[in-house]
């Protein structure tokens, strides 16, 4: 029996397609999908897919259970700073180890396996990405002095982004897939948060899009209830009324730098549910929050979770 509702999801999928074709795509992989064997084969369907409808997909990935799992077999101390990996240069290797290795790799591989032509990178990779050393401070107790400066070691933010070695590849059918490693002019290596990566290379891309492939089925209020959509000024409102708190901040502001920046769409999408990716990008539903700039153009909009 010919089931109607298969063919109804295509037809739905066909103004997304058009509206999309030739446009750039900058995905954050990370959480649980990159944990699950079913979800990273199915992520890398997903990414093969939208290059043969004629997307341009770029992969940022993270990796941080998988450093400290392999911290722990090497049995070297690490902590966390202000929510910062403390990084010293016995650690920056093996974030470098597992980033560029081991999981660049085997994205590559599923990729390629899913017939796409992947092609795995670091931020040393023709200087694809230049860094500066990332600086924390905390205020005392007393105002009138200055604030602390606190030393995460080697802990980077991207300054700059090779995008004529994207573009180059890109434009070649291929699909890159980058470690958020970078370098600075001295040519001393930086381990990168890859939100702020990916916030950086849609900027820097004029993507069409920035998603981030998140653990939660996206922004969630303080009763568990998802926002669909979210603007920049309900996102100030629930940062005031701590509505919004812990990991997601972060996310929201690289979302809000990257559309500030030129990038015409951001998304924080669910990476447990399979194909979340096509989802977001070919269903009017989608799967995650959007984040917009403009108050007018986006609604608070309370949506049942169904998953």
């Amino acid at each position: 029996m010919i089931n109607e509702s298969r063919a109804d999801l295509l037809v739905e999928a066909l103004p997304y397609i058009k509206n999309y074709q030739g446009s750039t795509l900058v995905i954050k992989y990370g959480g649980h999908a990159m944990v699950d064997e079913s979800l990273r084969d199915r992520f890398a369907q997903d990414v093969a897919l939208l290059r043969f409808v004629g997307f341009n997909p770029v992969v940022v990935h993270g990796g941080g259970p998988q450093i400290d799992e392999l911290l722990k077999k090497l049995k070297i101390d690490f902590h966390f700073v202000e929510g910062q990996r403390f990084t010293d240069e016995a650690t920056m290797d093996v974030v470098e180890m597992v980033l560029c290795g081991k999981i660049g790799k085997d994205i590559v591989s599923r990729i390629t396996r899913a017939g796409g032509g992947a092609i795995g990178l670091s931020g040393k990779d023709a200087g694809l990405i230049k860094a500066v050393r990332k600086r924390l401070t905390k205020k005392g107790p007393k105002t009138d002095l200055p604030p602390e400066i606190i030393d995460i070691g080697l802990v980077g933010e991207p300054a700059k982004i090779n995008v004529d070695l994207i573009k180059h590849l890109t434009s070649g059918g291929f699909i890159p897939v980058i470690a958020p490693i970078g370098i600075d002019d001295q040519g001393v290596t930086y381990n990168i948060n890859a939100d702020s990566v990916a916030s950086a290379v849609a900027v820097a891309l004029s993507a069409a899009r920035l998603i981030l492939l998140t653990d939660v089925p996206g922004v969630l209020d303080p009763s568990g209830v998802l926002f669909e959509r979210l603007s920049e000024s309900q996102i100030s409102d629930l940062k005031r009324s701590g509505g919004i708190t812990g990991g997601m901040l972060p996310k929201l502001d690289c979302c809000l730098a990257a559309l500030k920046g030129g990038c015409k769409n951001a998304s924080i999408i669910d990476g447990r549910v399979p194909h979340s990716l096509l989802l977001e990008i070919f269903t009017d539903q989608g799967c995650g929050t959007e984040i917009s700039l403009a108050s007018g153009a986006s609604e608070k909009n309370l949506v049942e979770l169904k998953y």
